[in-house]
């Protein structure tokens, strides 16, 4: 769809924790080795919490980069909503949590958990709010400790996950608006191929495995995500009458490099004009396309007035894309 944006992106913020787990470290955990990491799944390291670490402190730190970095305010923030799949509570929620620090005593809060999709979904949701007039004002949020519910006797998971956050201003606007294009979508039925299991064992009749931890069937997942993404970003172009060239830059959920590699081989998208963060943060789930913009704008590739096409992708299975405008305004 073309969208009647009123919403703009006007600030971004990110944080990692301090320690790093290398390869090397996974070495001593299970039967794996550098080389074999990084030939199928690109990354070097990745972050990971400490044990007094949780998401709703990733993603208020996230948040005091974003205010130290832009020198903004959060005085005037009216809804606060955060992508999580991994809360420190069943509730209250990260975003409760968050509204509490900085205390935004007129800020409603929601969590939401579209896992890896879940910073597009927010950001879908928020321009939503504010284009409709019903808020001004939304603080974005995606944190992720995805260390504490990784099985690291797993050897096909453990070497994929780390931890991070990543947080943005979406604020009313008449003139510049960010928002161009947007493209959701699910798939149910995928649901067992990605999962970690909760109050009920079972899906569609099947036992589920891991015992509260993730559990993936990685070869299924990645046939999805390259065959799904590669068509939504075609009609995420045609909606918006634009092409690829149109693209300055494809950010991606960065779950894998060679997920990003052959996605960017079957829709056509130069792998040179891809941001991702895989590399050196693994699999950070939500978290994982803002640390891929701050990469970006650190790196002074990411620059204002780029079109961006974002796309997040994961359990559910479940999806969404969006074409924007990058330009802050603080």
């Amino acid at each position: 769809m073309n969208l009647l944006s009123k919403a703009r992106i006007t600030a971004l913020g990110t944080y990692v924790p301090e320690r790093i787990l290398m390869n090397e470290d996974l070495e001593r955990l299970v039967d794996t080795n550098d080389a074999w990491i990084v030939q199928r799944t690109g990354i070097k390291e990745r972050h990971i919490a400490a044990e007094d670490e949780f998401t709703s402190d990733l993603c208020i730190r996230a948040t005091e980069n974003l205010c130290e970095t832009h020198k903004v305010s959060l005085d005037d923030v009216d809804l606060i909503i955060v992508a999580t799949t991994t809360p420190d509570y069943s509730f209250p929620t990260v975003s409760c949590r968050i509204q509490k620090h900085f205390g935004m005593e007129h800020a409603g809060a929601i969590d939401l958990n579209a896992t890896c999709a879940g910073f597009t979904y927010a950001l879908h949701m928020a321009n939503g709010m504010i284009s409709s007039g019903l808020h001004r004002k939304v603080l974005v949020v995606a944190g992720e400790t995805m260390s504490k519910v990784t099985d690291y006797t797993d050897r096909s998971t453990c070497i994929l996950f780390g931890d991070g956050a990543g947080a943005v201003l979406v604020e009313y606007t008449t003139e510049q608006p960010s928002f161009e294009s947007a493209l959701m979508g699910t798939q149910g039925g995928g649901g067992i191929h990605v999962y970690r299991s909760g109050l009920s064992t079972q899906m569609d009749g099947n036992a589920l495995a891991g015992e509260g931890r993730i559990v993936q069937n990685g070869q299924e997942v990645f046939k999805w995500a390259v065959r799904t993404v590669s068509a939504g970003i075609e009609r995420l172009l045609d909606q918006a009458e634009l092409t690829l060239d149109d693209i300055d830059w494809f950010v991606p959920h960065s779950a894998n490099l060679r997920m990003i590699e052959s996605i960017c081989e079957k829709s056509g998208i130069p792998l040179a004009k891809t941001l991702q963060s895989v590399q050196d943060m693994g699999n950070t789930s939500s978290a994982s396309i803002p640390l891929a913009l701050q990469s970006g704008i650190r790196a002074k590739q990411l620059r204002p007035g780029d079109r961006i096409l974002l796309y997040g992708f994961g359990s559910g299975l479940t999806h969404c894309g969006l074409i924007i405008r990058w330009d802050p305004i603080h």
